[in-house]
């Protein structure tokens, strides 16, 4: 059975809004290695289109602003297959992009029971959704030293039927003060 994983930047007041939250190279090199043992991501479309073409352009074109950056790129493009979860987006910017209209944790029950690497969850809504039906395996939360006081945040608006208990499976301290911490559910 494939391991589904979530992995997010959060300050230190619970948001994860991309546009509060900053990363570094050693960041991105964090990921970059994870991203490593993936062979799908699962996006929302704003978060998509995010990713894509960004990343893909960036690991074409070796535009990265440094090495980490163009080692992350080429490890997002490395990831075999993506499937976003959409009602509007018409056509993936990708050509490994496989476009899902259907209820999310069906879809992730199903890919689960497939044989494969892992899946890789970015983003807010999807996750949260996914999260909330018992259905993350790992969770890898970095969380950055600042307090930005406003945007979005996990499992916003959203409930648990139960607390979901994890265990730390590993933690790493940056040179930021930003601290990684995987945790797998138990």
């Amino acid at each position: 059975m494939r391991k589904v994983i979530f992995g997010i930047n959060v300050t230190v007041d619970g948001c994860c809004d991309h546009t509060k939250v900053g990363g570094s190279d050693d960041i991105q090199e964090y990921f970059a290695h994870h991203l490593r043992d993936v062979g799908l991501f699962a996006f929302g479309r704003k978060t998509y289109e995010l990713m894509v073409p960004f990343w893909p352009d960036v690991a074409r074109n070796h535009s990265g602003q440094s090495k980490a950056m163009n080692e992350f790129a080429q490890a997002f493009v490395s990831v075999k297959e993506i499937v976003v979860f959409s009602h509007s987006l018409e056509m993936p910017e990708a050509k490994n992009t496989r476009i899902v209209r259907e209820k999310p944790q069906d879809e992730i029950r199903r890919l689960k029971q497939a044989q494969g690497k892992s899946i890789w969850l970015g983003g807010v809504t999807i996750p949260s959704l996914l999260i909330e039906h018992g259905l993350v395996d790992e969770f890898h939360l970095v969380v950055h030293p600042v307090v930005v006081g406003e945007g979005r945040r996990l499992l916003e608006g959203g409930s648990l039927q139960e607390k979901l208990q994890l265990k730390l499976a590993g933690s790493k301290i940056f040179q930021s003060g930003s601290v990684a911490l995987h945790y797998l559910k138990r």
